[in-house]
């Protein structure tokens, strides 16, 4: 059935227009502790939210929803994304909530929910929360009333996490880090685990006032990262988004890299490991990696090289989740940073995933250029085409005969990715090869097709 209020990852939309109002929360809340309810006797629920001005109002309409429908509520305040599903797993609650509207800007929020596992909930529970919200309320009375109060430690207990997901040896002593929060859930945490760990931190976006959150700084915005590497001269810098689950990450040269890269960094870390029976998990060898149909075609071809089996997902880091749930691997992510390293944890986590990183490098003795020297990404050429009203692309005769002679002309230097977007009446046509003058004249020979067409 199709779903009226969730998309691909909670609700998200523009605060003060439906649904991200605070009737609608309220009514929200209500409804997911009803579904609770009728599973437990007495749920509690974890609530925490990113730096966004709109996060008071969300919270207290929230927290009055579940506690009209007899659900306790603990309160984080700003936590990362991530921080939210580990608190939830960690204190056995019944549901994780985050409000957030990860790396958007702050005139946007949303509302999105974890597992008692600290997992992404299935469309079967959000169809079901959603049939509730049709129906009429049913407040408890006064006895029956769920109690809120806060987790007053709930940043030490996710920083302390954080810590443990790497060797208990490892210190980054020597290495100088910058490290930009985005101004979002993650500008006290996310400096504290770097300090901690030995490294000398230089903190940028890390000065949220409620409106400034994405807002030239974090992952979606590295060019704040690559000058203050540069300025400070320090080793790597270190960018997460307004939610802190996507990563981006700078050398001292000013070099970006992105998530496809960093991805296959992780997996030459553990196979550098061998694939030892015995010691913890992430030291026994990658049988595969999860990307998406996104993924760089260089990164699949270096991994099939290594002999690490490589499979591509939708977009969409939730997509990415639920293939290495069904094949049982522990990598995966995006080019854009999101990355999963589920024998770490249940989701993916921006500073999880850097701390894996810069345990590779420190495990090496190398640069991280040097340790990917011989990865290089090939061009990728993406053209979005302008479709007319009623235009079938998928039977167009015109666009297959350019496809198959692009094909034909790439041969194994390169591929093909065509796919309508989901919210626009475009086609993103995009070429990927070896040779950036190829992908570009094969691209544009298919945009011409879909306009000719």
């Amino acid at each position: 059935m199709s779903r009226t209020y969730f998309g691909t990852d909670g609700i998200r939309g523009a605060v003060g227009q439906a649904p991200i109002t605070p009737d609608f929360v309220l009514r929200l809340g209500h409804a997911v502790g009803r579904v609770l309810k009728a599973q437990q006797s007495k749920p509690t629920v974890l609530i925490g939210k990113d730096t966004r001005i709109s996060g008071y109002m969300l919270e207290s309409a929230l927290e009055a929803g579940f506690a009209s429908a007899g659900v306790d509520v603990l309160l984080t305040g700003p936590l990362p994304t991530p921080g939210v599903a580990y608190l939830t797993r960690a204190l056995r609650l019944s549901l994780g909530v985050v409000i957030s509207a990860s790396h958007n800007p702050y005139g946007d929020n949303g509302i999105k929910f974890f597992s008692a596992r600290g997992e992404k909930l299935p469309d079967a529970w959000e169809q079901q929360v959603e049939e509730v919200l049709e129906e009429p309320a049913q407040w408890v009375d006064s006895s029956g009333l769920g109690k809120a109060r806060r987790l007053d430690d709930a940043q030490g207990r996710y920083i302390e996490f954080c810590k443990s997901t790497v060797a208990g040896e490892l210190s980054l002593k020597g290495l100088k880090l910058v490290v930009d929060g985005a101004h979002g859930a993650a500008y006290q945490v996310a400096p504290s685990v770097f300090h901690e760990l030995g490294a000398e931190v230089v903190a940028i976006g890390c000065s949220p006032n409620g409106l400034n959150i994405n807002d030239g700084f974090g992952a979606t915005h590295p060019d704040a990262l690559v000058s203050a590497v540069r300025t400070h001269r320090a080793d790597y810098g270190v960018a997460l988004d307004g939610d802190a689950d996507r990563l981006q990450l700078v050398d001292a040269a000013g070099r970006l890299y992105n998530g496809d890269e960093l991805l296959y960094l992780m997996t030459l870390d553990r196979l550098a490991a061998g694939p030892s029976s015995e010691g913890p998990p992430d030291r026994r060898g990658v049988p595969g990696v999860v990307g998406t149909l996104m993924t760089n075609l260089a990164v699949e071809q270096a991994l099939r090289a290594q002999g690490v089996d490589f499979v591509r997902a939708q977009v969409g880091d939730r997509h990415v989740l639920e293939e290495l749930l069904a094949r049982g691997w522990q990598l995966g992510g995006e080019g854009s940073g999101h990355l999963i390293v589920l024998d770490k944890h249940t989701t993916g986590d921006g500073l999880v995933s850097a701390l894996q990183v810069l345990q590779a490098v420190v495990r090496s003795g190398r640069t991280l250029a040097q340790m990917l020297e011989g990865l290089t990404l090939f061009p990728q050429v993406l053209i979005n085409v302008k479709l007319r009203p009623g235009q079938d692309w998928k039977a167009s005769a015109v666009l297959a005969d350019a496809q198959r002679s692009a094909l034909a002309e790439l041969g194994d230097r390169g591929r093909i990715l065509i796919r309508p977007s989901g919210t626009e009446p475009l086609l993103r046509v995009m070429v990927e090869a070896s040779d950036a003058a190829l992908a570009e004249r094969c691209a544009q020979r298919m945009a011409g097709a879909v306009q000719a067409d």
